[in-house]
């Protein structure tokens, strides 16, 4: 009994030691007035780093958009994993998550996101902690990556879309409404030609309200297919065969557009990275982070960041 209870406790001293080994800062970054404040971890230096790139809306560093309920988590516990395999990671509040941001959102266009990222990698590469970077971008993040990732070793697009947004918003209301869909492909043509809408369809005043109009047409212009083109670097491409957002098909046009790079399709992974066996789980875990991150997403990064 003493040998168990011995052994028991070396056990525990050993977790505490290898937790007590994972180091935290931090560290808040600017691009001119834009405040980005985030978590840099890491358990020890010359090992690789990756920087996260945000999807859509006012994300926290840990995957969070408190005003929607969105309570996932799923970056924290992105970040928690990759920590237990050497391998450095930096999250930060997306500028729309950031109240001190506030006063200067008003003209943002989706290239500022990129400027963002492309200023927390010049942050880093001064760090002679880290071996390399790796930049991950998810969902929205996918295609703001790829527009920030020159000066990186490796790039991961994480649930990212294959068409351009106006693409994949006319499919996601025709899915409903093919009628309201049509409204909004001539929506998207007007906006496309004269820059902005003065008359909006009653029901597609939210997408198409007044204030969205200019980021709208700056994210239309941008084609990922396109962009991923311009990668000369290593890519990976992952996607869930449980997301309810983002279609196996676009990662698989992501991929056939550019052909060197690596496709792999996670099985009962969600938009949020989550381990989805019941399809009643699958909207819940937006709101819940007791639902695991998958597994075989962080084994199939670890082995790309570290090859």
């Amino acid at each position: 009994m003493i040998r168990i209870i011995s052994y028991f406790v070396i056990y525990l001293f050993g977790v505490s030691v290898a937790m007590a080994q994972v180091q935290s800062e931090e560290i808040t970054i600017h691009n001119k007035a834009i405040e980005l404040p985030g978590t840099l971890t890491f358990s020890k230096e010359n090992t690789p780093l990756i920087i996260w790139v945000h999807g859509s809306g006012p994300v926290d560093r840990n995957g969070n958009q408190p005003a929607q309920n969105v309570k996932a988590n799923y970056i924290k516990q992105f970040r928690d994993a990759v920590n237990k395999e050497n391998i450095g990671f930096f999250s930060y509040d997306k500028r729309t998550a950031n109240k001190n941001n506030q006063e200067f959102l008003k003209n943002t266009r989706l290239r500022d996101f990129a400027f963002d990222a492309k200023e927390v990698i010049t942050y880093f590469k001064k760090d002679k902690r880290f071996s390399k970077i790796i930049l991950v971008g998810h969902s929205q993040g996918s295609l703001i990556a790829m527009l920030a990732s020159k000066n990186v070793a490796k790039y991961i697009s994480l649930a990212g879309a294959g068409e351009t947004i106006d693409q994949t918003i006319v499919k996601q209301i025709s899915k409903n409404n093919p009628t309201l869909g049509e409204a909004a492909q001539q929506q998207f043509d007007t906006l496309r030609v004269k820059g902005k809408i003065k008359v909006i369809h009653p029901f597609l005043m939210s997408v198409f309200a007044k204030q969205n109009q200019s980021f709208l047409y700056s994210w239309m212009q941008l084609n990922p297919l396109e962009e991923i083109k311009k990668l000369t670097i290593p890519v990976l491409i992952l996607n869930g065969d449980k997301d309810l957002q983002v279609n196996i098909e676009d990662a698989e046009a992501l991929h056939t557009a550019k052909p060197t790079s690596k496709l792999v399709i996670i099985e009962n992974m969600n938009h949020v990275l989550k381990d989805i066996i019941k399809e009643e789980d699958n909207l819940k875990s937006y709101h819940a982070s007791a639902y695991p991150i998958s597994e075989k997403l962080i084994e199939t990064i670890v082995q790309f960041v570290k090859k």
